[in-house]
């Protein structure tokens, strides 16, 4: 049975739920604490992994829904393979042959996607429990130290990622961190909506506007190489809005060696003050904005899901139950010199930000 309490600010006047939902195999207590806007939005986050658990949207007549994937066992969390909810970090995404250089020297990364690293490898720091430096009713800011080739990656490094919920219901993510020597920084969040409630089944039928002409071309298995090809006049084109059905399906190479969508698209203009991505559900009315500073964001539609993984309300997630928009630089960028890079130097803090708000 979770355990409840509140932390209240007399000052301040705010109030957050506070929720141990259990402990770590290490006997570490998992803790989850509640945003909440004007609004009646909820983002319900917790120190392990700094995990979105729940996200609970209005829809256009104002009725509240839980739009994100996720377990309804926390011992589920401490697996995770399709990363429900987690703040990947300190790499999101592929990198090919699971090694790269830097400086000068190798470095040789976890192969746990065949010959390729996804997501920082075996360990990644989404699996392990986060420091609450500060909390409120509108936003949460966790710590974590990377030790010096911790997943494989070169240097001691302090990593920040803070939560805001605001009243225009938008929940924004900054990530940040510094490192004692250059590094590879390229977090994200892995969260799955579905805009019509997490337990509504497939999301083929949510339509997704994305602002880029271009995507970085993969090889079969999804590591790009350096060519940013064209969307036009291909399935890949977002650029007029579109349900996700339309082109999953179509005999291109691109999408059957993914299994569908699960590709990097090139922004034309990232910015927080203008969506570079946009998700809308016709049946609840509700519409997502994707915000970001980062030259990149994957779209990934749930391919690799299958009822096997039993979620909240003890509700399957089948293939395509949910739609991932990861911010980032692009994947395998520090082997592709080409690409901007993920790279934090020495002593100077990197700094990301993105953006999912509701209109």
């Amino acid at each position: 049975m979770a355990q409840r309490d509140s932390i209240l600010n007399i000052q301040g006047g705010f109030h957050v739920e506070k929720e141990k939902l259990g402990v770590t195999k290490n006997g570490e207590d998992i803790i989850a604490y509640t945003l909440v806007n004007k609004n009646g939005m909820q983002a319900k986050i917790m120190n392990y992994g700094c995990n979105l658990l729940e996200f609970w949207v209005p829809d256009s007549e104002g009725i509240l829904s839980d739009v994100v994937l996720g377990y309804e066992k926390i011992e589920d969390y401490f697996v995770n393979g399709p990363g429900f909810g987690c703040c990947i970090c300190p790499n999101g995404n592929r990198i090919g042959d699971s090694k790269f250089t830097l400086n000068g020297v190798e470095y040789k990364l976890d192969a746990n996607d065949g010959k390729n690293n996804l997501h920082s490898g075996f360990n990644p720091m989404h699996k392990r429990i986060w420091d609450v430096e500060s909390v409120d009713d509108s936003h949460i800011t966790f710590t974590c130290h990377k030790a010096d080739m911790e997943c494989g990656f070169p240097g001691e490094m302090d990593i920040t990622i803070t939560y805001t919920l605001s009243d225009d219901n938008a929940l924004k993510l900054e990530y940040s961190g510094v490192s004692n020597v250059d590094t590879i920084f390229n977090p994200t969040n892995h969260s799955y909506f579905n805009l019509n409630g997490h337990d509504s089944g497939s999301v083929m039928n949510e339509i997704v506007w994305i602002d880029a002409d271009k995507y970085t071309h993969t090889d079969s298995e999804s590591i790009p190489h350096g060519e940013c090809r064209d969307v036009k006049g291909t399935p890949m084109d977002f650029t007029t809005p579109k349900p996700l059905i339309k082109d999953t399906e179509a005999d291109y190479d691109q999408l059957k060696w993914a299994g569908g969508f699960d590709h990097n698209y090139c922004l034309n203009n990232p910015s927080l003050t203008k969506p570079s991505c946009t998700l809308e559900d016709p049946e609840s009315g509700r519409k997502m904005e994707v915000y970001t500073d980062l030259p990149g964001v994957q779209l990934y539609a749930g391919n690799y899901l299958d009822s096997s993984h039993i979620g909240k309300g003890d509700f399957p997630y089948d293939k395509r139950y949910g739609v991932c928009f990861e911010s980032q630089f692009f994947p395998n960028a520090i082997n592709v010199p080409e690409f901007a890079q993920p790279i934090a130097k020495a002593g100077v803090k990197a700094h990301s930000t993105t953006i999912y708000k509701f209109v």
